[in-house]
């Protein structure tokens, strides 16, 4: 399935394909304060519709995930960084989704607290 997505401004806008069968919860520092809930796909399954350069990025603890956000409306629409077996990855806010019910996605939660 094909979805769009973008930041509330609508400066970051993408698409990205995949079958959304969850949604992550993570209690680390960041995604607490951000109140993310997150869908992981392969990096090329997220396609950009705005340039790149219009997302600006955090990094922090291992410097491992950028965290991309709009400057303008301060929206976390997606994060990227290698996954198990240095895959590429993108980490897909669903609360960004256009014309997505949450309330169909069982959430999984995950301690990055701990980590």
């Amino acid at each position: 399935m094909l979805y769009t997505g973008s930041c509330h401004c609508g400066r970051i806008k993408f698409e990205v394909e995949g079958e959304v069968d969850s949604g992550l919860a993570c209690n680390c520092s960041m995604c607490s304060r951000k109140g993310s809930l997150l869908w992981f796909v392969p990096r090329d399954k997220l396609r950009l519709l705005t340039d790149e350069a219009d997302a600006a990025t955090y990094l922090f603890n291992k410097h491992v995930i950028r965290h991309r956000f709009c400057p303008t409306c301060g929206i976390h629409p997606y994060g990227e960084g290698p996954g198990p077996g240095g895959v590429q990855m993108a980490a897909v806010n669903l609360r960004t989704l256009e014309d997505f019910d949450l309330d169909r996605v069982p959430v999984k939660h995950f301690d990055g607290r701990s980590l």
